[in-house]
């Protein structure tokens, strides 16, 4: 990147400085091996990408549409992701090996800052989700993949902290109840729900960035994983149980 072509934001950089020294969250591991290691102990694993940028005064991620030829979860909004490939190095390989895949978002555009701690699937899948910030927006081409994508949007991430906006159903599992939560947005002359696994992981992330809890109730649900042992970075922190 040029740096003389753009400005970086001053409040994501103040961010990429508070992540990369907390220890609240997974640091970023250096060894390439751990997770060649880790993927053979855990095959069904995958990662997606909280990919961040500024415009206007506020920090947006970016989201996806899921294409309606897709057998699983087709139309859903997710964030850009999939499943760990033999190939890929770490969790911050797939994600990133994933959204340039999906929606053409080159990989040297992204800075990545941290890891936040995996959520597991009732299907049993760990889900990874990697942090990056995209300081130029405007060196990215949006180009969904069409038998993956349908459509790229971007969302504020702190709407994932307030009530506006947001239904909750409330369900069970294994005798916990717990909520979940939709959120709505409208942009392109579109509504897109928000839901599920990829709500739970923003209304994370977005409580890791601003360092408040949401407005609601989240409830999540008390159900955790047995000893995640397979995570390929230190500070393991239990992962919860999540609707997908």
């Amino acid at each position: 990147m040029d740096s003389n072509n753009f400005t970086r934001s001053q409040k994501l950089l103040d961010l990429s400085q508070r992540f990369r020294q907390s220890k609240s969250v997974f640091p970023i591991s250096d060894d390439p091996s751990i997770g060649q290691t880790e993927r053979s102990k855990r095959p069904n694993r995958a990662a997606v990408l909280i990919c961040l940028f500024e415009e206007e005064d506020d920090i947006y991620v970016i989201l996806t549409e899921r294409s309606s030829k897709l057998s699983s979860y087709s139309g859903e909004v997710s964030l850009p992701g999939g499943r760990t490939d033999k190939e890929d190095t770490d969790d911050i390989r797939t994600a990133l090996r994933e959204a340039e895949e999906e929606i053409g978002l080159d990989p040297t555009l992204v800075d990545v800052i941290t890891v936040l701690e995996p959520f597991v699937t009732k299907k049993n899948v760990t889900v990874v989700p990697v942090m990056g910030i995209l300081w130029d927006k405007q060196a990215f081409n949006p180009i969904p993949n069409p038998g993956e994508v349908e459509s790229i949007f971007y969302a504020p991430l702190e709407m994932f902290l307030k009530d506006e906006n947001r239904r909750h159903e409330e369900r069970e599992h294994g005798g916990d109840k717990y909520l979940l939560h939709y959120f709505s947005h409208k942009t392109n002359n579109r509504v897109y729900v928000i839901w599920a696994l990829t709500a739970g992981i923003l209304i994370a992330a977005a409580s890791l960035v601003f360092r408040r809890p949401p407005e609601f109730q989240e409830r999540a649900s008390k159900l955790w994983h047995k000893n995640h042992s397979s995570s390929n970075v230190s500070g393991i922190i239990q992962p919860k149980y999540i609707e997908m």
